[in-house]
C-alpha cells in the first residue's frame, strides 16, 4: 500500500453510540460519567438538504445528541425513520453500541475523493445542517476492511442553535 492509497487520518474527532432511547442515554451517560451537557438535534428534512443512503437519495431521520469530552466529540445517535446504517446495526446486533468513529475534514468533497483513491465508497451522506447551509457528513464502507465504520465531518461554519440542552 502506498500513501496515494492510504486514507489520511491523523485524529479521531468523533465517537459515536447508536441508541435506542436518546432521552434514558443521555441520563446514563451523565449521572454515571458526568458526560455532558448534550446539544439535541433532530436531523432530516427540513434540516439536512440532501441525504443518501446506499448509493440514492434519501429520506431518513434521526435524533442526535452531541457532548465534549475533552478533544473528542462524543454523540449519541437514535434512529426514527429509516432505513439508514443505524437501523441496521441494531437489527444485526440488537444492543446499543459504538457505531462509527468520526474524523473531522476541511473539504467534505476532497475527504470522500481521498477515500474513494484509498477504495472506500460512501454508503451513507448528508448536507446542509449548518445555518449558513453549508456542513456534511459521509459514512464510508471501511466495516469489512476495518471492522469499523469511518465517517468523514465537516463541520458547517455557523452550527443552528439545538432543540433542546440535557441537563438544562
Amino acid at each position: 500500500m502506498t500513501d496515494s492509497t492510504r486514507l489520511p487520518i491523523s485524529r479521531i474527532d468523533q465517537v459515536c453510540v447508536v441508541v435506542r432511547d436518546l432521552q434514558g442515554a443521555m441520563e446514563r451517560y451523565w449521572s454515571l460519567l458526568g458526560i455532558g451537557p448534550w446539544r439535541v438535534y433532530t436531523y432530516g428534512a427540513p434540516l439536512v438538504k440532501e441525504m443518501t443512503y446506499r448509493g440514492r437519495p434519501a429520506d431518513y431521520r434521526m435524533r442526535i445528541a452531541l457532548a465534549q469530552v475533552g478533544p473528542t466529540m462524543f454523540e449519541l445517535i437514535q434512529p426514527l425513520q429509516g432505513p439508514t446504517l443505524y437501523h441496521e446495526f441494531l437489527e444485526r446486533g440488537g444492543a446499543e453500541g459504538i457505531h462509527h468513529f468520526g474524523v473531522f475534514v476541511p473539504s467534505l468533497d476532497k475527504g470522500i475523493a481521498d477515500a474513494s483513491a484509498a477504495g472506500f465508497e460512501v454508503v451513507q451522506s448528508g448536507r446542509g445542517f449548518g445555518a449558513r447551509g453549508d456542513g456534511g457528513y459521509a459514512y464510508l464502507g471501511t466495516e469489512d476492511a476495518l471492522g469499523a465504520i469511518f465517517e468523514l465531518i465537516e463541520i458547517p461554519s455557523v452550527r443552528v442553535p439545538p432543540e433542546t440542552v440535557y441537563p438544562g
